[in-house]
């Protein structure tokens, strides 16, 4: 275990929380075909998808500008197909040139207690996955969700049956995790690390953004964690319906990242069951007494006013932003639109997707 733990706010803010509350104290995969007409009776079917393999651009770089200053985004995504060699050389010449690397928005929460203290909390996160009161997933969710959950659980997962006293929002998490690897997806793609070796490659400064919040009693947190309820079974059916019916989108989603094809991105939605399973943690009582509610606000605050020093500062700045924040109306990069600073996509188009006036 580690006494931190941090992630972009692309991933599952549910994910983030959950396993910073249990951190306390502390990829390879075979492509395997997914369900077809084919597959065996009883198992769910999906959207028959390929992912692509082999050597691929890239979404291209959005281009931030205010004078002859200038930043280079790089949108991420996950999951990523897990066959791709990502080619680097357009991201390897602009971070070489720039002077600084800026990270994308990250939540990392760490206990304020020494090292032993760490140790003794060992004990106390045995079982902190497990439903309060010892009930059981059947007796926690929706019997039709229960129902599809078996059907999935045995396509994806097999015959575990201690997920069976996992609460709803863990068991989604690993189902979700599976399914992807099944469709010969990875969750992380390597592009971040990619790009940090980079940074260090050319010696140029990586600033990691990172909201932090420190906990004053980490063992008490785990036991308000582990007793409190969660209202998680939106984010369990929401996560059941995206496995189901969605893995297919997904896909596509992720081979339109690595080829590139920027229009197909902006088609495809970006949230999956992701709002749903942010919620179950945020609205639960355990995080609004332990002041998680808005760490994910206060963590792009932070990336802005990093953003706007780096754009203030450098003559050239190379920065990671996850994809829905590129693309969204709502997004951090909508919101440096509105600050004053000229967004460029890498079709040329805006950041609405509207082509350049002639």
């Amino acid at each position: 275990m580690t006494p931190t733990h941090s992630t972009p706010l692309a991933r599952s803010l549910a994910t983030v929380l959950l396993v910073g509350a249990l951190a306390f104290g502390g990829p390879a995969s075979a492509q395997v075909a997914p369900a077809s007409a084919s597959s065996a009776p009883g198992q769910v079917q999906n959207l028959e998808a390929v992912t692509v393999s082999g050597i691929q651009p890239g979404p291209g770089l959005w281009k931030v500008s205010k004078g002859d200053h200038v930043m280079w985004v790089l949108g991420t995504l996950s999951p990523l197909p897990n066959r791709i060699q990502w080619k680097t050389d357009e991201v390897e010449q602009t971070i070489a040139e720039s002077q600084e690397v800026l990270g994308p928005p990250s939540i990392a929460l760490k206990p304020k207690t020494n090292f032993f203290g760490k140790l003794f909390l060992l004990p106390s996160l045995v079982g902190a996955r497990k439903n309060p009161d010892g009930q059981t997933l059947q007796q926690m969710v929706p019997a039709p969700d229960y129902a599809r959950w078996l059907t999935l659980k045995k396509q994806y997962i097999g015959n575990d049956s201690g997920i069976e006293n996992w609460r709803p929002i863990f068991a989604a998490v690993e189902l979700y995790d599976k399914a992807i690897k099944r469709y010969g997806l990875t969750s992380s793609g390597g592009v971040k690390d990619t790009v940090r070796d980079l940074a260090k490659k050319h010696n140029v400064k990586f600033e990691t953004v990172r909201y932090t919040m420190l906990v004053d009693e980490p063992r008490n947190a785990v036991k308000t964690f582990k007793s409190s309820p969660m209202d998680d079974r939106e984010c369990f059916g929401r996560t059941l319906d995206t496995v189901e019916r969605d893995m297919g989108r997904i896909t596509e989603r992720a081979n339109a990242w690595a080829t590139g094809d920027i229009d197909e991105l902006r088609k495809l939605p970006m949230n999956d069951q992701r709002e749903a399973c942010i919620s179950a943690v945020t609205e639960a009582g355990f995080a609004k007494q332990l002041g998680f509610s808005d760490v994910e606000q206060k963590a792009e605050t932070m990336w802005m006013g990093a953003a706007e020093r780096a754009l203030n500062t450098n003559a050239q700045t190379f920065a990671m932003l996850p994809m829905q924040e590129v693309l969204s109306p709502k997004g951090l990069i909508a919101r440096l639109k509105a600050a004053g600073y000229q967004v460029e996509a890498p079709d040329g188009s805006d950041a609405e997707g509207e082509a350049p006036s002639p």
